[in-house]
Formats: structure tokens, C-alpha cells, sequence
């Protein structure tokens, strides 16, 4: 019987996701947040109107905390939808990043809602500006945005030493 003495892969530094590219995703997903608001804004206007609700859209310019509600939904919505089916976010399609855990494996479905709910936290955006570039939803959730094509690069040579150093055991 042989021991499984394979290391895992673990996601370093040099990897990580730039300040730049951070921003950039969080510029082009704020851009792509607020288009999803307007468009809800445009159907629950519509489905007022089509109620005979009059009052709505005067309502809802008032009534902060419904705002808030329908920006923090749409939030969770927008993150969970799309980092959980392909750990990017239309931002992160454009800087060629990924989310990934600490072995640079896509997080399972639990770990990215805590990484979207701690998106919630108040100043959570510039969190990240900090020497590491990781942000409390990062680092809360053990997770972190890497350059996707470096982190494909690291692994592979990860793969190959660790396939010649099981080798060079094996003879």
C-alpha cells in the first residue's frame, strides 16, 4: 500500500491579482450592478404601474432602506450567480483573473456566499488597498484573485516537479 505523499498546490504573491486589475473589477462590476439595478427598477416601475401604484417610484426615492435592500440583493445576486458558476466575475473576465481557494482550486458554493456577504461590509471596497491586495471578502472567506494564466503556469510547473520528484522516489 503507498502513502499518498503528493503535495498540494498553494496559491503565493507572486500570483495574486494586481491593485489595477482589483480595481478594474470592482469599477466594471460596480458598472454591471448598476445596469441590473435599472433594469429591476424598470420592472417593479412597470409592475407598479400595471397595478395602478402611483405612488412607487415617489415611494421609493424616499424609502432608503428598500434601496438599500434592492442594491445588497442584487449584490449577492450578481457575485453568487457568477463566481459560483465560474469563480469570475464579468471584471474579472476582463483582467483575465479567477477566484480561487488556497490550493488554486475553484471555492465551492458555501465559501463564495461568505465571500459575497462580507462584500456587505461597510468600507469592504477599500479593504483591499492594503500591501497584501487581498480584501476582508478575501480574506474572510480564504480566498484570492489570481492572474489566471499565471496561475495555470505555476501549477503545471507544480505538476512536473512534483511528477519528477515521485519519479526520482519511485527509483
Amino acid at each position: 500500500m503507498q502513502a499518498n505523499n503528493r503535495k498540494q498546490f498553494q496559491v503565493s504573491s507572486e500570483i495574486f491579482a494586481s491593485h489595477g486589475q482589483r480595481f478594474t473589477n470592482l469599477l466594471v462590476d460596480t458598472i454591471m450592478q448598476l445596469i441590473l439595478f435599472f433594469i429591476v427598477l424598470v420592472f417593479m416601475s412597470a409592475n407598479a404601474q400595471a397595478n395602478g401604484d402611483k405612488a412607487f417610484i415617489a415611494n421609493l426615492e424616499k424609502n432608503t432602506i428598500l434601496q438599500y435592500t434592492i442594491t445588497m440583493v442584487i449584490s449577492l445576486f450578481y457575485y453568487n450567480v457568477f463566481e459560483i458558476a465560474s469563480a469570475r466575475t464579468v471584471g474579472k473576465y476582463i483582467t483575465q483573473t479567477i477566484v480561487v481557494d488556497e490550493n488554486g482550486e475553484k471555492p465551492n458554493s458555501e465559501t463564495i456566499l461568505v465571500r459575497s456577504l462580507c462584500r456587505l461590509i461597510p468600507f469592504n471596497a477599500f479593504s483591499f488597498l492594503g500591501i497584501s491586495g487581498r480584501g476582508w471578502h478575501d480574506t474572510i472567506s480564504k480566498t484570492y484573485v489570481v492572474n489566471k494564466k499565471l496561475l495555470a503556469e505555476k501549477k503545471r510547473l507544480f505538476d512536473v516537479l512534483e511528477q519528477n520528484q515521485n519519479e526520482a522516489e519511485h527509483d
